[in-house]
């Protein structure tokens, strides 16, 4: 199976549902975005990384993990999301160490905020891809613009006491359900558009 490179867009947060994001994926060579529902304290991870000028007080989990492994002489080489079950993505973080590899599941969320920590690629399977991508056509004017630049929060804004919130779209037909989708990306609301994917998903599955 081949292997697609992704960036990071920016993280999309909910103004109505408390402690919903969603990280978006760009497709490198494409116009495809993969986007993933996160929990409030990776996405805030996620966003200080992103945020170079913005340093913590104390090191994160992240960032200790980081520390840990310069110490140690580990080295992220690359994450590849290599799964997706019932709208749960399924990562692995590719290790080296001694010139010997080594391979550690991770949660998808996890392994993204290791990644910009250690300037790793993204990448995720072209099935993968195809099942979960969304198409999205491209703004000219919005072309050329930086992706950090993209980010919709600040970390400031997340809330480590929120969870992620689901909302129920079993009740929807399957034409429904597209006709949401394409409405949800549209308006750019990448965290529902994510949860709708993932019904279909499960449908066609």
């Amino acid at each position: 199976m081949s292997l697609v490179k992704l960036n990071i867009k920016g993280i999309s947060y909910s103004q109505t549902q408390n402690g919903a994001y969603a990280l978006i994926l760009n497709e490198v060579d494409g116009e495809r975005k993969l986007p993933i529902v996160i929990g409030a304290f990776e996405a805030q991870s996620i966003a200080i990384a992103l945020e170079k000028e913005i340093k913590p007080p104390r090191p994160l989990t992240h960032d200790l993990f980081k520390n840990f492994a310069d110490r140690f002489d580990i080295a992220v080489k690359q994450v590849i999301i290599h799964k997706l079950v019932d709208g749960v993505f399924f990562s692995s973080i590719i290790c080296e160490r001694d010139r010997i590899e080594e391979i550690i599941d991770a949660r998808t969320s996890d392994a993204i905020a290791l990644a910009l920590r250690f300037n790793a690629p993204i990448f995720t399977y072209k099935n993968i891809l195809d099942k979960a991508g969304i198409y999205l056509k491209i703004n000219p004017e919005s072309e050329g613009e930086g992706e950090e630049g993209e980010v919709l929060s600040t970390p400031q804004e997340f809330s480590a006491e929120s969870t992620v919130s689901g909302e129920g779209y079993s009740q929807y037909t399957l034409q429904e359900l597209n006709d949401q989708l394409e409405s949800a990306v549209q308006n750019e609301d990448y965290e529902k558009a994510a949860k709708i994917r993932d019904e279909i998903s499960k449908r066609e599955s």
